[in-house]
């Protein structure tokens, strides 16, 4: 049998939720992954594993599992065990597999098939990802801000707010957790040859020399974003896990839109404080930037 793509309700913010048992897979090591028709979690992203996977439980009958792991499973289309992370051999997406939501328990669940689960994501540790999560993108649009007279020419890619993208043209890895995101953006000859100068020049210092001002810089934009409460909201073309999913955030300068398929807050008053720090590795190849969120 063809398992349909998972429903996900994770992108309107919902973290509960019930939903009949369709599937139960053996990953090994004594774990199981319980497929449900649809699902509150947000699990893992097998191609951009940014924000960690959400935990929880899994009711059934009034039995708890709890759900260790949350990670996206694929079946192709003759059926079979689901694939996941590096083994499956398709794009995200791919119409002719389904895409599945498994959320991993660390027992043998039993026999669950066309039983009723009331599926519960932790949601402390949600909001905390989705601080953070939104922190990420915020930064991305200050740092772009803050970067821009850096740019000897224009590179072809510009953000929401009409400036260049160093962000999504730099980036080389994004991880995040309950305390902070971690964006590491490479400064090697590609992005030179795109226009972007780390050096120093007649209008400003080397990259090294000017991290204090653009850090002062880029907090003073994400403090005043955070003090106007600017509301969050994420588009989704349709309930399907591989819907391609937009965050959308509308801040004093404008609306910004950043495809996303991760978790957010509802609002920026949700912040107390959001502060980021900038530092180079130490060759000089890379610009690090941790943002730390403060929840209201």
């Amino acid at each position: 049998m063809t398992l349909p793509t998972t429903h996900v309700s994770f992108p309107a913010g919902a973290v509960t939720g019930e939903s009949t048992v369709i599937a139960v897979h053996p990953l090994g090591d004594g774990r199981h992954a319980v497929v449900t028709g649809a699902t509150p979690f947000h699990p893992l992203d097998h191609t951009w594993p940014d924000q960690p996977a959400d935990l929880g439980t899994l009711t059934v009958d009034g039995t708890e599992l709890a759900v260790v792991d949350c990670l996206t499973g694929a079946v192709g289309p003759d059926g079979g065990t689901p694939l996941v992370g590096a083994d499956i051999p398709v794009r995200r997406g791919d119409e002719e597999w389904s895409w599945l939501v498994l959320h991993v328990v660390d027992t043998d669940p039993g026999d669950l098939l066309g039983r009723t689960a009331v599926l519960t994501v932790d949601a402390d540790r949600r909001a905390a990802l989705s601080a953070s999560h939104s922190g990420c993108h915020l930064l991305a649009l200050a740092l772009n801000e803050a970067l821009a007279p850096r740019w000897r020419k224009d590179p072809g890619r510009s953000d929401a707010l009409g400036h260049p993208d160093f962000d999504s043209l730099a980036m080389a890895t994004s991880v995040m957790d309950t305390e902070a995101s971690t964006d590491t953006y490479r400064l090697g000859k590609s992005l030179k040859k795109k226009g972007f100068t780390a050096d120093a020049t007649d209008e400003f210092p080397a990259l090294a020399d000017a991290l204090p001002a653009l850090t002062e810089a880029v907090n003073a934009r994400l403090a005043a974003w955070v003090a106007a409460d600017a509301p969050v909201r994420i588009e989704v073309p349709g309930p399907e896990l591989t819907a391609r999913r937009q965050w959308h955030c509308e801040l004093p300068e404008g609306g910004a839109q950043i495809f996303c398929g991760g978790t957010h807050l509802h609002h920026l008053g949700e912040l107390a404080e959001l502060r980021t720090e900038l530092r180079l590795s130490e060759d000089g190849t890379e610009l690090v930037a941790v943002t730390r969120p403060k929840r209201a």
